[in-house]
């Protein structure tokens, strides 16, 4: 009796924080790389690590394992959903916090196994699926049967955010890796996606169905690039741009494919390419002034490493667009966030944005 009570308790409160509170979804999932990592990587023996000043300078509790001044996109996202709380981190979310969602992010993960490895630790897509599924165990302990669990999680928000290390710190690096000589860039699409179908339909098969796909930005534009490959310091790497723009015109049409295939999920793309894209093209827009150039970090654009611990970063962090040589200041997260939550434009989101996507 005692546990019965129990389990009646967890769903009054989850009914009550459903339907008084704002979050318009009970609960809401990330998996992705560091663009979204929250602190998965602050225990694992990484170059990947962000838990040192001066990243979190801006961020209320200062560094957190986030790779940026202050909030990530999904941050953002989780606001605009209605959360007033973060969604934490895999590594340190407790039973009661995992109902409202749960960060599996992990820097320099990605859809390939083997990607991100002369970084050292990193959580693998499939492994933060992994990480999800013994999730799902808890889901079912908290609220007393597995039919119970499925509906909760059939009404949550799945985003994911994977495929810029497959290419930064995997394709695009001879050094370490030969898939650039394996596949041309339309094979390489191809191996990608097929490994992120199977992870999506792993998600299925544990009660995802509402899912957010953010495409890659536009890598070639970043300060590592630009340092590595710009004539001028300012024009960006065709190359891996197209590559990019190959994997996300895929990534699109799974979303398709997979709306048609699975009739009770919905499936969304988020063109995060193009929001990049206007943001470089037209920043005065937004109040950013520096495109090119990370907020601190070293070398030229600042773009050579991530920011060196006890680095003091540019003040005026709020006019950048990049914050290190690969990840966008708080002020570029909140900026796409808020388009991908609400398209600002058709060919922000595909089908419909993530703000429609709570609502079905």
């Amino acid at each position: 009796m005692m546990w019965r009570a129990q389990v009646c308790l967890v769903l009054m409160v989850v009914g009550m924080q459903y339907v008084e509170g704002a979050p318009q979804v009970p609960c809401y999932f990330v998996f992705g790389d560091s663009l979204v990592d929250n602190g998965n990587n602050n225990q694992l023996s990484s170059l990947a690590r962000a838990d040192y000043l001066p990243y979190g300078i801006d961020y209320p509790d200062g560094p957190s394992g986030r790779f940026s001044n202050g909030k990530t996109t999904v941050d953002f996202v989780a606001e605009l959903l209605g959360f007033d709380s973060i969604i934490g981190p895999y590594a340190s979310v407790n039973d009661d916090e995992i109902l409202q969602g749960v960060n599996y992010a992990s820097a320099a993960a990605g859809i390939r196994e083997e990607t991100g490895r002369q970084l050292g630790g990193r959580i693998t897509f499939s492994g933060q699926v992994r990480n999800y599924q013994n999730t799902v165990s808890q889901v079912v302990n908290l609220l007393g049967d597995d039919v119970s669990a499925a509906q909760y999680l059939s009404k949550c928000i799945y985003s994911i955010g994977m495929g810029s290390n497959d290419y930064l710190n995997n394709y695009f690096m001879p050094l370490y890796y030969n898939t650039g000589d394996q596949y041309t860039p339309d094979q390489y699409a191809d191996d990608l996606i097929n490994r992120y179908a199977t992870q999506l339909r792993s998600l299925y098969d544990y009660g995802a169905r509402k899912f957010v796909l953010f495409g890659i930005g536009q890598i070639g534009c970043s300060p590592n690039q630009l340092a590595q490959n710009s004539p001028d310091g300012r024009t960006c790497d065709k190359r891996v741009n197209d590559a990019n723009q190959i994997f996300n015109n895929k990534l699109r049409s799974l979303v398709g494919q997979f709306n048609n295939q699975f009739t009770d999920a919905k499936f969304i793309f988020i063109n995060s390419f193009g929001i990049n894209q206007d943001l470089l093209s037209n920043p005065g827009a937004y109040g950013l002034r520096v495109t090119n150039v990370g907020c601190c970090g070293v070398g030229r654009n600042n773009g050579q490493i991530t920011c060196l611990p006890g680095q003091s970063p540019c003040p005026n962090r709020n006019e950048y667009l990049f914050w290190d040589a690969f990840h966008p200041t708080e002020a570029a997260n909140g900026i796409i966030a808020r388009r991908a939550y609400a398209a600002q434009s058709a060919s922000d989101a595909f089908p419909f944005d993530i703000r429609r996507l709570a609502q079905l």
